[in-house]
């Protein structure tokens, strides 16, 4: 009658979803100001005040049925080729916006991205820590999902283990830096050795094979880090974009796929994006917020209170005694557990109303994601729960 496959997956829900609820819940129980709930990446930060601006003046000077009517099904052109101007402008890339897909954001663009290059047998590999949904959207493609886990020591790739992993059946790999949930950027230096490992493999196995980037955090950096932009470095890449984190615009689901202009067939592969995107119903992605974004390309979220909660939250971590892997970007922070199961570590935490995701569900055993996208006075109150914590280790 329904899809068994279906069904059971929105039976299994998600384990931060889980503990956000459950935050809910205790918030309501003891008072918000006693639970710390780190566990969700909602940005914490207010959108910049042009994004406001230039939707009242769209609002109050563009005919309705223009605003809220349909754009063409890969997004407005004129949209589209200021995106082009933009990607050209600061990474040097011959972008045109007949490469350029407006989706509903990176969740959609990774979706259609998938769906438009996977065939039956195919493997897609993803490094360990990485953001769940990845198995999902990989495995309703039709493709098996491979993973390879970083360096225990710094989360960095694991050369070794990943050119193990590439196989004739190998359709792409799926990064992610900075990464959800360690804030881990991949140097430049591991970049070339990653294109240059793809580039060997694919004359190796006489085939193409995708680098998809997943880039909801780029512009979330720190420490003044270069984060490499792949198509610069290896032709065939998809870039997969949103706008929910570099803008504080999570709910409003705006983002595009780049399709490398150097790919091999580059053309016929964007045919195949827009195809996936009618084939899942993700066409014309909504209007206002493409029209928005298209006028703040420059612009991007107040960071700096990001940075300050990494800072106080680090130092006093690692002061306490906590082993942290420091992030240089995005809004998470990897903490080794004080136990080696982390879903058990994760359940004490609780006990001092603690809100941390066990690494598991990552793809990695012996870790907690701590979301610093919140309040920094929460960050301060918390201090001494996480005191509390690593004594009751201590006194075990």
């Amino acid at each position: 009658m329904i899809s068994e496959k279906m069904m059971q997956l929105g039976k299994k829900s998600s384990i931060i979803r889980e503990i956000f609820e459950y935050g809910k819940k205790r918030k309501s129980e003891i008072g918000a100001e006693n639970v710390f709930d780190f566990s969700l990446g909602n940005p914490s930060v207010p959108a910049p005040q042009k994004v406001t601006d230039v939707m009242n003046k769209l609002i109050a000077e563009t005919p309705a049925e223009v605003l809220h009517g349909y754009t063409s099904a890969p997004g407005d052109l004129n949209v589209r080729t200021k995106i082009a101007e933009y990607i050209n402008n600061k990474f040097g890339v011959k972008a045109n916006a007949g490469l350029i897909y407006m989706t509903c954001g990176a969740a959609a663009s990774l979706t259609i991205t998938l769906n438009a290059i996977v065939e039956e047998g195919d493997e897609v590999i993803a490094l360990a820590p990485f953001f769940p949904e990845y198995r999902v959207f990989a495995e309703q493609a039709g493709a098996k999902l491979v993973v390879v886990s970083c360096q225990t020591e710094d989360l960095q790739i694991d050369f070794d283990a990943l050119e193990k992993a590439i196989t004739p059946n190998t359709k792409a790999i799926i990064i992610n830096s900075p990464n959800n949930p360690s804030g881990v950027i991949i140097p430049e230096s591991d970049i070339i050795k990653l294109t240059d490992l793809f580039k060997k493999k694919q004359i190796e196995y006489n085939k193409e094979i995708f680098i998809i980037s997943d880039e909801p955090y780029r512009e979330l950096v720190f420490t003044g880090e270069k984060v490499p932009y792949i198509p610069g470095y290896y032709d065939n890449t998809f870039v997969c974009y949103s706008y929910s984190k570099a803008l504080s615009l999570p709910g409003e689901r705006i983002g595009y796929i780049f399709v490398s202009p150097d790919m091999k067939d580059a053309g016929d592969v964007y045919a195949a994006i827009c195809g996936s995107g009618r084939a899942l119903g993700y066409v014309c992605a909504p209007s206002l917020m493409q029209y928005t974004i298209a006028e703040c390309l420059e612009d991007t979220a107040d960071i700096s209170i990001y940075e300050k909660n990494r800072k106080i939250l680090y130092d006093a971590l690692t002061e306490i005694g906590y082993t942290v892997i420091k992030p240089d970007g995005a809004f998470y922070m990897f903490v080794k557990s004080l136990e080696e199961d982390a879903n058990k570590f994760y359940e004490r935490a609780k006990k001092f109303e603690l809100l941390l995701v066990p690494s598991d569900s990552f793809g990695v055993e012996g870790f907690v994601r701590i979301s610093y996208c919140v309040d920094t006075e929460l960050i301060e109150r918390s201090i001494p729960a996480f005191k509390a914590l690593y004594e009751d280790y201590k006194n075990d």
